[in-house]
């Protein structure tokens, strides 16, 4: 073969290798591209999520509600709200919104999470490292508690209370002392490294069926977390809830509440004007 031959076998190699480059660079980073899309503002990608949802009922919510707690116990609904001059305790009948019951915090006070043990309410404060337990029936403060850290999420299984502080770190507590029994770090394998990665910005907290699940703050999914070993065993993915809903103002999703006796299962989000019975749909 001649010099010119040669030359062009060699420029028509060097297009096939670029070619084949450009082929392999979007197969490979495509997934990542999409993911990084869906949650840009994290460290790591989520997954979308192992569970859809249809929407069963639609209650209204008080717009004006910085939710932070939420659980349903005999036929009503129990909420926290945050923001310093804000922040309250409050029952509220579920078809109606309306407020039948409220305790307020002091101004210099953001609240958080809540959860229902026995016939005591567990109330967290975000900065202050301060805790509240009233009676369930009066709202009246019977105890005071102090914590190291920030306060976000509560939940119980009957046993003990699983705390949430904005980080990867679920942090055991004895309901008697108020003391710290342990906890663990909850833990996701990342869709794009294959590693397992900490789950952070761990917000509220319910338990539901041997599992906790937990809002991730600004981001559109509940992660459902084995209390013991703090693996991630599923994600709900509510990124379409809002368009869905109707939802056009309010904060991020936040709050969720679960009927036992119904089997029902409620979500809703911070200064949103509606909150939603979800049905679980299984992906596949």
């Amino acid at each position: 073969m001649n010099r010119a031959g040669k030359a062009q076998g060699a420029v028509a190699k060097a297009k096939s290798r670029r070619v084949v480059l450009v082929i392999v660079a979007v197969v490979v980073l495509a997934p990542l591209l999409v993911v990084l899309t869906r949650w840009p503002t994290g460290s790591a990608a989520l997954p979308t999520g192992d569970c859809g949802f249809e929407i069963v009922k639609t209650f209204p919510h008080d717009p004006q509600a910085f939710t932070q707690g939420l659980i349903f116990h005999d036929g009503f609904l129990y909420e926290t709200t945050g923001q310093h001059g804000h922040s309250r305790l409050r029952k509220v009948v579920l078809e109606t919104g309306k407020v039948v019951q409220e305790h307020r915090l002091d101004n210099d006070l953001f609240g958080e999470g809540m959860t229902l043990f026995g016939d005591r309410i567990y109330h967290l404060t975000w900065r202050s490292g301060t805790g509240f337990v009233y009676d369930a029936k009066t709202f009246k403060e019977v105890q005071r508690f102090r914590y190291s850290g920030e306060g976000w999420g509560l939940t119980n299984d009957n046993k003990r209370l699983y705390m949430s502080n904005g980080t990867s770190r679920l942090i055991f507590l004895d309901p008697k002392t108020l003391q710290s029994t342990g906890s663990v770090i909850v833990m996701y394998r990342d869709p794009v490294t294959g590693r397992d990665t900490p789950l952070h910005a761990l917000n509220e907290l319910e338990y539901v069926g041997g599992e906790i699940l937990a809002n991730v703050w600004r981001r559109d999914v509940i992660a459902r977390i084995d209390p013991e070993s703090g693996r991630v065993r599923g994600w709900i993915d509510l990124t379409a809830l809002k368009s869905k809903g109707g939802i056009t103002s309010g904060e991020v999703l936040n709050g969720i509440a679960y009927d036992k006796n119904n089997d029902r299962l409620f979500v809703t989000g911070k200064w949103w004007p509606k909150l939603f019975q979800i049905k679980l749909v299984p992906k596949g």
